[in-house]
C-alpha cells in the first residue's frame, strides 16, 4: 500500500488550518499542523513532511518568512519544498533571475518602500521573496511557490502537485 504524502500547515488561524485540512485530506494527503514557527520547526523534525505550507503573519509580521529562512539554512530541512500562503499581491516577471528583478523593484520609487515583494517568474516558475526585516535590512530567499488567501482549493492542489506527487 502506498503511503500518503504528508503536508505540514503552519498558520495561527485555526479556521485556515481546518479549511486546508479538509481540502488536502479529500485529495488523499495527510495533514499535520502547527500554529507557530517554533512548533512548525519541531513538527518538521518529528514528522518529516513531504511539503510545508507557511503563513506569513503569525505572532510577528514575518514569522513565516523567518521559518522559511530557518528551513533553508538547516541541512535537515532545506530539501523540504514549501509554499508561502499570503494575501499580498504577487508581482510577475519574465526575467531570468527573480532576485535580480526584486533588486530592480527596490530601486523603483513606486516599490522601494514596500515591506514585502513576492515575485514569480512566469516562464519557469521560479519564485522568491524580498522583504524588509524589523532591523531595516532587506532579505531575499527563494520559495517553491505561493498560495493566495482566501483559499482556492483547485489552485492549492495544482500548486502542491508541482512539488510532490
Amino acid at each position: 500500500m502506498e503511503t500518503r504524502k504528508r503536508i505540514l500547515v503552519v498558520d495561527d488561524d485555526i479556521d485556515v488550518i481546518t479549511v486546508l485540512r479538509t481540502i488536502l485530506t479529500k485529495e488523499g494527503y495527510e495533514v499535520i499542523s502547527a500554529v507557530s514557527k517554533e512548533e512548525g520547526l519541531e513538527k518538521l523534525r518529528s514528522e518529516k513532511p513531504d511539503l510545508a505550507i507557511l503563513d506569513v503573519m503569525m505572532t510577528t509580521h514575518f514569522e513565516g518568512f523567518d521559518m522559511a529562512r530557518a528551513m533553508l539554512n538547516n541541512p535537515e530541512f532545506k530539501k523540504i519544498p514549501f509554499l508561502i500562503q499570503s494575501s499580498i499581491d504577487i508581482l510577475v516577471t519574465s526575467k531570468a533571475s527573480v532576485q535580480e528583478m526584486a533588486r530592480e523593484y527596490r530601486k523603483d520609487p513606486n516599490f522601494k518602500d514596500l515591506q514585502v515583494i513576492l515575485l514569480k517568474n512566469i516562464s519557469d516558475g521560479t519564485a522568491g521573496i524580498d522583504y524588509k526585516g524589523e532591523d531595516g535590512q532587506t532579505y531575499w530567499f527563494p520559495v517553491c511557490g505561493f498560495i493566495r488567501k482566501p483559499v482556492d482549493a483547485a489552485k492549492i492542489i495544482e500548486e502542491i502537485k508541482k512539488h510532490i506527487n
